[in-house]
């Protein structure tokens, strides 16, 4: 009976001691934005969950919400955004096939902009985005992923 006690215990404080780094991790909108790379990298989409604010992300309708392309994709349910974010998902296979660089944060009041890099060593290109964040509870959730510019060099 200790023995299920202790047990008992330890899964609770493990439990815990995760809930609290997850937890933290979303008061910082750069931590936010590394979390979803991590997430897409391991295609857990209960964190993409978490991190994205996946309302806003589907109201994206005449440009690509994620890739700039001339044929904008539009989603109708947050399941067709965490296939795309995740697996051979277009989404993740274009911006892992690039080096990500996040950046600075911009914090103004509920909202921040953080710049991500995704740089294309081959043709010797970065392009530049920045995500758009805003908090939710109290919680920063992604609800963009606008590109800033492309660049040369």
């Amino acid at each position: 009976m200790r023995r299920v006690a202790s047990t008992a215990v330890a899964v609770v404080l493990l439990a815990a001691m995760l809930t609290g780094c997850g937890g933290k991790d979303l008061d910082d909108p750069r931590q936010v934005v590394i979390s979803l790379f991590g997430a897409m990298e391991r295609n857990d989409q209960s964190a993409l969950i978490g991190i994205l604010d996946m309302a806003e992300l589907m109201k994206t309708r005449n440009e690509d919400y994620a890739v700039q392309t001339s044929n904008p994709r539009s989603f109708t349910s947050p399941d067709q955004i965490l296939k795309d974010l995740t697996e051979d998902g277009k989404t993740k296979q274009l911006w892992f096939k690039h080096q990500r660089i996040v950046n600075t944060a911009e914090i103004m009041d509920d909202v921040a902009m953080v710049e991500v890099t995704f740089v294309d060593k081959e043709a010797s290109r970065g392009y530049r985005t920045k995500f758009g964040l805003h908090k939710i509870n109290g919680k920063w959730r992604i609800y963009s992923f606008k590109t800033v510019q492309d660049s040369d060099g």
